[in-house]
């Protein structure tokens, strides 16, 4: 049976969700009425999730992407293989389509609220949004502020981390200082805007650095971690690899702390101007794992795909 979303009243059935992902995947935006009732539906559904969602392999992990179009059809092509996992950074930067991303993921997640999670990023946040561009493509898209409204509520309700298999622990950001266990997390009231500092602010802002132990962030929010700290937060944990996004890296995935973290980034040519590869990260039944990158420059609307599988294996 075909999954719909009825209306709550006005404007009518907004029509069925398979024909919504249609429309959007040809980069073309809903209506406001609909998106309404679909961020409702998506509310509905994050609600019963927790702060840190567990996941099951196999699964597409996707880093930032910052309303690239290109990305659309990979994750579409995604949720027909592998359960997808998307770490936040939905929109801003993106000139064009961060109103059709972020609204196809929710599409998808309501469609599908098995095989896709979705995590907060920090860009998922009324404060951000104003300065880095969703909140002004909503006005220009929409004529008022109220579709961006809608998105920046339901933001509240995204999960700050996920756990695949146990082993892979994924969030945007970083660690904390103020965290030690994965229970300390899943022990948060999560639903609000994005503090300025504290633990919850420390998972969407923090980086992994070269240099031992906790440091001031340059972001001016977070920490940055040193390789001594993630090693220490593994092994309480029992995990064997912290995934996160965050931060541009050229080849579109970068491994550090001797191969205990590894960033994610899924915005090709980034800001339109860094000629960056992108990358999502593919684990398969057995724990093993893949890159696939996303060359900044595709051919014909489509992206150009190269695979690479790392010696380094889950």
């Amino acid at each position: 049976m075909e999954t719909t979303v009825a209306s709550s009243g006005g404007g009518g059935a907004t029509g069925n969700l398979d024909e919504q992902i249609a429309q959007l995947m040809q980069c073309k935006p809903l209506s406001e009425q609909e998106v309404r009732v679909l961020c409702e539906k998506a509310k509905e559904i994050l609600m019963d999730e927790s702060n840190v969602q567990p996941v099951r392999s196999p699964v597409t992990i996707c880093g930032d992407i910052h309303g690239s179009s290109m990305i659309l059809q990979s994750f579409f092509e995604s949720v027909g293989r592998h359960k997808l996992f998307v770490h936040g950074r939905y929109v801003d930067r993106g000139y064009y389509y961060s109103v059709e991303t972020v609204t196809l993921l929710v599409a998808l997640k309501v469609r599908y609220p098995q095989r896709i999670t979705i995590l907060r990023g920090n860009h998922e946040s009324r404060q951000i949004t104003q300065v880095y561009g969703f909140y002004d493509e909503c006005l220009r898209k929409y004529g008022n502020a109220n579709v961006w409204k809608t998105f920046t509520d339901l933001f509240d309700y995204f999960p700050l981390t996920a756990l695949v298999e146990s082993e892979i622990f994924c969030l945007h950001g970083g660690l904390s200082p103020s965290i030690e266990t994965l229970d300390n997390i899943r022990n948060f009231d999560r639903v609000q805007e994005v503090p300025h500092e504290g633990p919850m602010c420390d998972l969407l802002w923090s980086d992994p650095d070269d240099r031992c132990g906790w440091g001031i962030s340059p972001r001016g929010a977070g920490y940055t971690f040193g390789q001594d700290i993630s090693e220490q937060f593994n092994h309480t944990n029992s995990l064997k690899l912290i995934a996160r996004a965050h931060q541009l890296v050229m080849e579109g995935f970068n491994w550090a702390h001797e191969q205990k973290v590894v960033t994610i980034f899924s915005a090709p040519n980034y800001c339109y101007r860094c000629g960056n590869m992108a990358s999502i990260l593919e684990v398969d039944d057995c724990r093993d794992h893949t890159f696939i990158q996303f060359e900044p420059a595709p051919r014909r609307g489509e992206p150009d795909v190269t695979r690479r599988t790392p010696d380094y294996f889950l």
